[in-house]
């Protein structure tokens, strides 16, 4: 029995230790009533009552099922999307947003932008690192200054770039920068599927990230998913805005709230999803939309029966021309009653 519950405890002591290695260690949990503290070795003949146990340092692996503070989180504001992810998206971790193509290149920093905009309204407002290289500023362009503060709520000065004449360079600024409490976030965007952004790498990245408690959004343009240390991936693409809504209803032919297509790629404690989010630029938040279903008619019955085979069915129709032969008027043409032979006589001479 003690041998078991040793080799127990050895196998558990070496799964922490390779998820501190990964940097997947679970956050901290409050241990069941009558569970011995799994820092310190079991003792079959020790009384194990609660009285005896202390909270602190109590460590409960669960994938799936962690409990962290509220501000851990950035919460979206969709709640479907929010639950989704068991509470929000992770702060101190690095996320990707995918993009399946360079045309959702303007989608996927809009959404990284809101996200901006929902952590400078949480905390402190600090400024944001964006690094790129050349080849990604020259094909995706930057970020309008003044849309920054009309629709994300963020000061062109806050938004600082770092334009790198390499991938190596623009990774090395990334880590870098990204163990700088000094920074709200840092965006990394690169294209393509890089040998360079391996497993590594991303590891490095998330490490920083949750030493200095800052997020780090990795944005891949027309990129593959490849296997990342990141804890959640998002694949999006932009959606139909939906009409201006005014007191009289929608107004036709106009153009409504930024929409994005988000799907789930890879979650630790989620299961893949798709929802369509709305942008809500007056209160900094994503409302997600939800289809209307269709109401079925109220008389489902067609007002007018289908047409039924009589006795006497109409004759097949023959050649169709675009004009009758000259002289020949067509089959089954009657002269009107005012028409006579005569009329149809060559006039006079004189």
């Amino acid at each position: 029995m003690a041998t078991s519950a040793v080799a127990r405890e050895t196998v558990f002591a070496l799964r922490r230790q390779i998820a501190k290695i990964e940097g997947t260690l679970p956050e901290r949990l409050q241990a069941p009533a009558g569970a011995a503290p799994v820092d310190a070795p079991r003792n079959p003949t020790a009384d194990v009552t609660p009285k005896n146990i202390t909270p602190k340092n109590l460590t409960i692996v669960r994938r799936g099922l962690a409990v962290a503070p509220p501000d851990a989180f950035v919460r979206t504001g969709a709640e479907g999307l929010d639950t989704a992810l068991g509470g929000g998206l992770p702060k101190a971790a690095l996320s990707e947003i995918h993009g399946a193509a360079t045309r959702d290149a303007g989608a996927v920093a809009g959404f990284a932008l809101s996200l901006v905009s929902l952590i400078l309204k949480q905390g402190p407002r600090l400024p944001v690192l964006w690094i790129g290289t050349a080849e990604i500023f020259r094909e995706a362009g930057f970020p309008y200054a003044r849309g920054l503060h009309r629709l994300f709520g963020i000061e062109p000065e806050q938004l600082l770039f770092s334009e790198a004449p390499r991938l190596v360079d623009a990774l090395w600024t990334a880590e870098e920068a990204a163990r700088m409490t000094a920074l709200a976030a840092v965006i990394l965007e690169i294209r393509g599927s890089p040998q360079r952004l391996d497993l590594t790498a991303t590891r490095r990245l998330h490490a920083r990230a949750q030493s200095a408690g800052r997020p780090v959004f990795l944005l891949r343009q027309a990129g593959e998913p490849e296997p990342t240390a990141a804890p959640v991936r998002f694949v999006l693409s932009a959606a139909p805005s939906a009409p201006r809504q005014t007191i009289a209803g929608p107004l036709a032919g106009s153009i409504g709230r930024p929409a994005f297509t988000i799907s789930i790629g890879k979650s630790r404690t989620a299961l893949p999803g798709q929802f369509t989010l709305e942008w809500n630029p007056d209160e900094r938040s994503f409302e997600e939309r939800r289809e209307r279903r269709q109401e079925p008619a109220a008389n489902p019955v067609p007002v007018v029966s289908a047409s039924r085979r009589g006795k006497d069915p109409a004759p097949a129709s023959g050649a169709v021309l675009a004009f009758a032969a000259v002289g020949s008027p067509a089959a089954g043409d009657q002269p009107s009653p005012g028409e006579r032979a005569a009329h149809r006589r060559p006039r006079r001479a004189g």
